[in-house]
């Protein structure tokens, strides 16, 4: 166990660090456990979430060509027609982000709103910083809503066996998606108060033109197909990630048809084989700690520390999630923290998912706190800096603090409420 737990906090120190090498740690980190012999190299197979690992790949291909569809621009267009003035355009554009981030992966919905951003700042001769910065941490925020919405819910639903309409309505009870909704309703005023001033006059100008539909058709029958597996009893537990990837195979098959190449070779771009190559190992790292009994014994201090009560152990959770997010990238906390929280509900005799939730909204949510806390807010600094402009820290957390704030305790009174 101390070897184990030596190599598990050299690994997670070697994360927070060294960000642009998370894939070679995590990797590395694997091999050393295995070569350690803490976990057999016969149980990796069994270790590692093929049905995550896919569903990440499927869907990153099928966003990849719905963005190539240019879909998301000529909705975007649609949306400014709709509002008058800046203060609108900038609330309109977060919740637009936010709905399609519940859907898609949260950079690439980010990637996919900057430029309409940048196009009003530069008509209006605005400054950018802070309505890219609302769009970034309105797609945090919203990426909780739905199993695909983000790799943590990802995680959350491979872990916990959730099903797609398992984040509507769980337990006889809403789901995660409208506890993470009412939160961005929270949060949305918070902008609204915000952007208060900005009352220039705005239109979208001349209309993107979409030419191809078939991707979006693919994105929605991606969240149709998944709603309807969530149906059938006993499916395989690799039936979601299948969906993903086969539907991903049919849109880059269409375009091989096409003689659009260059389509396919840009979604393997588009395709994040650090994030897959870190939780992969990861999930061998945390195969490794929960042989030496690592994890039991995590959930046995933090169950000595908050004793029998389910509120402070939640309570914990929540706002411990909140601090660690705000400052290391989710994905290896959610990942580290699912088997702690369910230890710890195994030790007070109760069911985990009140505390699964306080994870899942601690962690997501508190991302937006600063600049480096989320990969999406990442993405937007990075836009911004190739425009020439810069974003100080307290720029971004004068939005990210109270945004999160309103969000976070929206969420953690609604779940403690429901469940």
């Amino acid at each position: 166990m101390t070897l184990a737990i030596i190599l598990f906090a050299v690994t997670y120190i070697l994360l927070m660090v060294f960000t642009k090498y998370r894939a070679y740690i995590a990797v590395g980190s694997a091999i050393l456990f295995l070569a350690a012999g803490i976990l057999p190299v016969s149980a990796v197979p069994s270790r590692i979430d093929w049905n995550v690992i896919m569903m990440l790949v499927g869907s990153m291909g099928i966003v990849s060509l719905f963005i190539a569809s240019k879909m998301p621009a000529r909705l975007a267009d649609i949306l400014i027609d709709r509002v008058p003035n800046v203060k609108w355009a900038v609330i309109a554009l977060s919740v637009f982000a936010g709905v399609i981030s519940a859907f898609v992966d949260n950079v690439a919905t980010v990637l996919m709103v900057a430029p309409v951003a940048l196009m009003i700042a530069k008509k209006l001769e605005i400054r950018p910083a802070p309505i890219i910065i609302a769009i970034a941490i309105s797609s945090n925020l919203q990426g909780a809503a739905t199993l695909v919405g983000d790799t943590t819910s990802i995680l959350l639903g491979g872990y916990a066996n959730m099903d797609f309409l398992d984040f509507f309505w769980f337990l006889g009870r809403p789901g995660l998606f409208w506890i993470t909704e009412l939160g961005a309703l929270a949060a949305t005023l918070i902008l609204a108060f915000l952007f208060r001033k900005e009352k220039q006059p705005i239109s979208s100008g001349e209309r993107t033109e979409v030419t191809d539909y078939f991707p979006t058709v693919l994105l929605v029958g991606l969240v149709l197909l998944l709603i309807a597996a969530s149906f059938i009893p006993g499916k395989p537990p690799v039936t979601n990630g299948l969906i993903c990837v086969a539907l991903m195979v049919i849109g880059l098959v269409r375009e091989l048809l096409r003689g659009n190449a260059a389509a396919v070779k840009n979604a393997f771009k588009e395709i994040d084989f650090t994030t897959l190559f870190m939780l992969a190992g990861l999930f061998i790292v945390i195969g490794g700690i929960t042989e030496a009994g690592v994890i039991d014994a995590i959930s046995r201090v933090l169950v000595s520390l908050c004793g029998d009560s389910l509120f402070l152990s939640y309570t914990v959770i929540v706002w411990f999630s909140v601090l660690i997010s705000a400052f290391i990238d989710n994905i290896p906390y959610v990942a580290t923290m699912l088997p702690v929280v369910t230890g710890m509900a195994s030790l007070m005799g109760i069911e985990p998912y009140i505390l699964y939730y306080g994870l899942l909204v601690g962690a997501t949510l508190g991302g937006n706190i600063t600049p480096i806390g989320a990969s999406a807010n990442i993405t937007a600094i990075g836009i911004l800096e190739k425009e020439g402009v810069e974003v100080k820290p307290a720029e971004f957390m004068k939005m990210g603090v109270p945004f999160t704030l309103a969000a976070v305790i929206t969420g953690y009174v609604l779940i403690w409420i429901i469940f």
